[in-house]
């Protein structure tokens, strides 16, 4: 508050104000042709002049995030609620009530209504105060601008509104250059934009849709008579956060001056001041928390989306202008989520667990060539709402269980990571018809003093020794699990190369421990193969994507185009991809990986799997692994057909301790498969193509064994079935 001005001082600007007004009035009292040219004289070369914003404005506005066909909202961002229109898509009497309101002969001024100008100042230093503002549209919008520049300092934006001589003449110059530059319209239309209807909303358009929930084009004579009265007081007038009888007032006024200069009649101010007041208010949704009502599972995809905007130099050079940039920038966000998709990974993630139950079953969704990331589903709202009991992550949390980050590390995958070992073997030039004959434990050349150790040395079993023991080759080896053979594998391409191969199709290790293993310990990380490094249904999905797509890695992509508020591209939404693997390789990995979803290989190979139930529910050429982590604490699936790669991980997210058991694998097998489902529903059947007869080698098998032929599991009520019985119909990958 300032000070109390001493008598003198009162004085002393009473005298200031009459010269200032004599010399007003005076000015005022020209003939208007001389008066236009001392105005267009003073103002001559002004506009170059002018500030910045003023004659590019850059102004806050909202920015929108839509689903993959560009119409569905899942969120705005924006620290102003505000959205730019053009004057065409502005109702006619809305435009004619603010011009009543505010600034009745707007089109006939130079940007300066003297006269207004005269007779605010003698009443206000008067009356002691400041009641009338005698400011133009064309000054309220310079002043509007100046206070809302991000570009300018704090200092230099409250300087914009100080109730000085000085500020106000600065304000009647730069007006009065607008004008010579500009058309009435677009300083009308600038200034429609700008302006505060109070309630949280700037600019015509926001206001229009927080007050009655609609564009401004479709205002009525009375709502838009209650809009431009708002401007004078926003936030004491605002019906829905102030006063509803003096808003009413306001829109009375706004009518009856209206009727005054001829732009409706006065039975038309009478009807519309009729009219009871009828609001539909509209609250504009504000991050990753505020998605579309019933749908707070996108939230999860919008943190990932945001997370990724702020590594985009395209949007400023630290993440903090790149986080200003997307809620101020006004974008129009075209993102890769895909309702239906997404829609049927929540119901899969929930049915197999619900949205209390402390386990969770992240699942993600990729498209193989471009890393656009089609769904991320969880059982959990994503929400910061408190959880009953202090429950940690359930049924509500923010963090990145699907695609990890912050305090997310990931989750073991099992035997999925078995595939990086094959890849390794194949680009070493080992083919598919590679054999082994598989033991049930095999002692490594690594010390172990764990229980179960084999003389000292680390000594993996296989889960299901009548099932996988034998003779194997990448096909079966991979299609039965055996964890034997592919840590004999490993062993004979080397594990580092392993490691190589996870990280360059995408295995991100987040868990300080697995990430000083890859760094320092590849050579020596015997247990990799098994699937004991952290991940998350993201990476593994891309991962799996890339064999998909011939051996094209394409870092994961959250949109399909970015619209600045001008109609231009911005240059992000274009797939990063690379070649990672020859064709062929990945050719010959996908043939085995046939074979654990109940398919045929195209050399005939495959003779038992994991999840053969898959075959049946995707019902078009499909691959994929299972995978169970250490006394079944994960269980996770992984599938593919060249259009999408889907992954599940089934984990407690919270206590790694906790484990899920085996019983919950059949069911994430379900999940991910009805995923893979609707995601390639209505797109055309496309077939994997076959490897070379080189990298598939000549599968000469020796006299198999004698061996239980474990049944495809095609049973819908398999399910039901006896403990014992349902893991040998497994096979325990």
């Amino acid at each position: 508050m300032p000070s109390p001005r001493s008598p003198l001082s009162r004085l002393l600007t009473v005298l200031l104000a009459g010269v200032l007004a004599g010399l007003v009035l005076a000015l005022a009292a020209l003939p208007t042709g001389l008066l236009g040219g001392l105005v267009a004289k003073a103002s001559l070369g002004a506009y170059e002049e002018l500030p910045d914003a003023l004659r590019t404005p850059v102004q806050p506005q909202r920015s929108y995030l839509y689903a993959n066909d560009g119409k569905t909202l899942i969120t705005t961002f924006y620290d102003v609620n505000r959205t730019d229109v053009p004057l065409a898509e502005i109702a006619p009497v809305m435009r004619q009530a603010i011009i009543a309101a505010e600034d009745r002969r707007f089109y006939s001024h130079g940007g300066a209504d003297l006269r207004g100008i005269a007779r605010a100042l003698v009443a206000n230093v008067s009356g002691g105060g400041t009641e009338q503002g005698g400011s133009t549209l064309t000054m309220q919008y310079v002043r509007n601008v100046l206070k809302t520049d991000p570009t300018r300092t704090a200092q230099e934006r409250q300087a914009a509104t100080e109730q000085t001589v000085g500020r106000k003449l600065q304000e009647i110059r730069y007006a009065n250059a607008l004008e010579q530059s500009l058309s009435k319209d677009e300083i009308l239309n600038r200034y429609l934009n700008i302006a505060y209807f109070g309630s949280g909303a700037y600019g015509v358009a926001a206001a229009a849709q927080r007050y009655f929930g609609k564009a401004p084009a479709d205002l009525t004579l009375g709502e838009a008579a209650l809009l431009a009265g708002l401007v004078q007081s926003p936030d004491a007038y605002s019906p829905i956060d102030g006063d509803k009888d003096q808003a009413l007032t306001r829109r009375g006024y706004v009518l009856d001056s209206m009727a005054e200069t001829g732009a409706i009649t006065a039975q038309q101010a009478a009807a519309a001041k009729a009219e009871p007041l009828t609001l539909r208010p509209t609250a504009q949704p504000n991050g990753c928390t505020a998605t579309a009502q019933g749908r707070d599972d996108w939230g999860f995809f919008c943190d990932y989306l945001r997370q990724w905007w702020l590594t985009q130099p395209a949007f400023g050079s630290t993440p903090e202008e790149r986080e200003q940039a997307l809620r101020r920038g006004g974008y129009r966000v075209t993102t890769t989520l895909d309702p239906k998709v997404q829609q049927t990974a929540q119901q899969q993630a929930t049915k197999v667990y619900g949205y209390d139950d402390k386990r969770a079953l992240p699942i993600a969704a990729v498209e193989p060539g471009t890393g656009r990331v089609l769904a991320m589903a969880v059982n959990r709202h994503y929400s910061l709402a408190d959880n009953p009991g202090g429950q940690a992550n359930h049924p509500n949390t923010v963090n990145p269980l699907i695609s990890g980050g912050a305090s997310v590390d990931g989750y073991q995958a099992g035997s999925t990571f078995k595939l990086f070992t094959m890849l390794a073997a194949l680009e070493a030039g080992k083919p598919l018809a590679t054999g082994f004959d598989a033991p049930s434990k095999l002692p490594t050349r690594y010390a172990s003093d764990d229980e179960g150790n084999c003389d000292g040395r680390w000594c993996p079993a296989n889960a299901n020794p009548e099932w996988m023991d034998g003779y194997r080759m990448m096909w079966d080896g991979f299609g039965r699990s055996v964890n034997t053979y592919f840590v004999w594998l490993a062993e004979q391409v080397g594990e580092d190369k392993v490691v190589e191969m996870a990280q360059r199709l995408g295995i991100t290790f987040r868990a300080d421990a697995d990430a000083a293993f890859a760094r320092d310990d590849a050579a020596d990380w015997g247990a990799f193969t098994l699937g004991v490094a952290a991940t998350t249904p993201l990476d593994l999905a891309n991962a799996y994507a890339t064999v998909a797509a011939e051996g094209t890695y394409c870092s994961p992509l959250p949109v399909v185009s970015v619209t600045a508020p001008d109609g231009g591209k911005v240059d992000v939404g274009q797939p990063n991809c690379k070649k990672v693997l020859e064709p062929d390789v990945a050719r010959a990995a996908t043939d085995a990986a046939r074979c654990p979803v109940g398919q045929q290989s195209a050399y005939g190979q495959c003779n038992g799997g994991t999840a053969t139930g898959v075959d049946r529910i995707v019902d078009r050429p499909v691959a994929g692994k299972t995978g169970s982590s250490e006394r079944n604490a994960t269980e996770t699936f992984v599938g593919f057909t060249p259009q999408v790669a889907v992954a599940g991980i089934a984990a407690n997210p919270d206590d790694s301790t906790d484990l899920v058991g085996s019983a919950v694998q059949a069911k994430v097998i379900d999940a991910v498969a009805r995923t893979i489902k609707a995601a390639v529903a209505g797109k055309p059947v496309r077939d994997f193509t076959a490897p070379s007869r080189e990298l598939a080698g000549d599968p000469q098998r020796p006299q198999p064994r004698e061996e239980p032929q474990r049944p495809t599991p095609r049973d819908e009520n398999r399910d039901n079935l006896p403990s014992d019985l349902l893991r040998w119909l497994q096979g325990r990958g």
